[in-house]
């Protein structure tokens, strides 16, 4: 069966399984295909802790990714991100980075020097036992938007998978167990282009990127990007699809079908034609989905995109991820998500 072929759960056995969750607590979100939009209002760090803390399942492992870690930001850009990781990590979350390859025009296709600055990184952030999880680059199968995906820059492929043996040589040197490393691959492209893809990925790293792949992430958006879905039969076979094709294409690449999935961003925005009550609904649909499919597919983590909308009140929806307005008022997809995370939340660390 080619690993595009949808998945439905009628021909799917259900094995359902704990998870860790987590959550992206920036304003800002990645534009598909545009430019950057700034935040319209800011976010005052008490604030957004008092959210997430009401989100987090008491007890439980509660991750928090920061996104928009860009190389091209510098040392200034690694700074901010490193109070930041140790202010959420004092408030008694974990961590995890998306470290983006993002390069500046000079940067770009100087993957030798990306690949010292992922070991920077590793070095700096890894020695707090908060930090759990790093992300080399960001959903490099994407090429036509570098705000949201670094595969349009020179040179991407080549930082996924030299700055993932780097980062997992590092923290392994230096003994940070606890820190994670994978990376992601957007839902989907032509499926002739996945294969050759995944399968390029091994080419150019062989085993021993295999091997230094602790997690595979996944980001999928049904009913927003792909799969398009109207129904919540239809979204919840488009999880499943998409992990189901996932799993398929890093097997067929060489991986072993123990490397853990993680579904690194899901989501489903409101906008001015989507409405609050139907995110709440998909909520319940995709997390539930997620829970009930955990051990079919060796699902382990999932993070949740995004806490807070960027600007509530632009019509479109890639300002509207949240499940917070931009004021910080709750929509009602928070309560659902609060109690989701609750029920399924895993009590030990993975």
């Amino acid at each position: 069966m080619p690993c595009s072929d949808p998945v439905t759960a009628a021909a799917v056995r259900a094995a359902p399984a704990s998870l860790r969750f987590g959550i992206t607590p920036g304003v800002q979100t990645g534009q598909l295909g545009i430019g950057p939009i700034p935040p319209r209002t800011a976010a005052p760090f008490v604030r957004q802790v008092a959210a997430l803390r009401a989100l987090r399942p008491s007890g439980r492992p509660f991750v928090l990714r920061l996104h928009r870690f860009f190389w091209s930001g510098g040392r200034p850009e690694e700074r901010r991100f490193l109070a930041l990781a140790h202010r959420y990590t004092r408030a008694g979350f974990q961590v995890e980075l998306q470290l983006r390859y993002h390069p500046a025009a000079a940067q770009e296709g100087h993957v030798a020097a990306w690949v010292a600055y992922v070991r920077d990184v590793v070095r700096r952030f890894g020695a707090d036992r908060g930090v759990v999880g790093l992300q080399v680059t960001n959903e490099v199968n994407l090429t036509f938007s570098p705000d949201s995906s670094d595969g349009g820059f020179r040179g991407a492929r080549e930082a996924l998978v030299r700055g993932v043996i780097a980062a997992h040589d590092e923290a392994h040197r230096r003994g940070y167990h606890q820190l994670g490393i994978g990376f992601n691959w957007a839902y989907r492209g032509a499926p002739d282009a996945d294969v050759a893809y995944w399968h390029d990925l091994r080419a150019r790293g062989g085993n021993r990127f295999i091997r230094a792949v602790d997690w595979l992430g996944v980001d999928a958006y049904p009913g927003t990007f792909l799969p398009t879905a109207s129904t919540q039969a239809q979204l919840r076979d488009g999880l499943l699809t998409a992990l189901a094709t996932a799993r398929c294409l890093a097997t067929t690449a060489g991986f072993p079908r123990t490397t853990p999935l993680h579904i690194e961003e899901t989501g489903w925005p409101t906008s001015a034609t989507r409405t609050e009550a139907e995110q709440a609904d998909a909520a319940r649909v995709l997390l539930d989905t997620a829970h009930r499919y955990a051990g079919t597919y060796g699902l382990r983590d999932m993070r949740w995109f995004n806490l807070r909308d960027g600007d509530s009140t632009r019509p479109g929806f890639q300002t509207r991820y949240g499940l917070l307005r931009d004021d910080y008022s709750r929509k009602p997809a928070f309560g659902v998500v609060r109690d989701r995370f609750s029920r399924y939340s895993m009590r030990a660390e993975p």
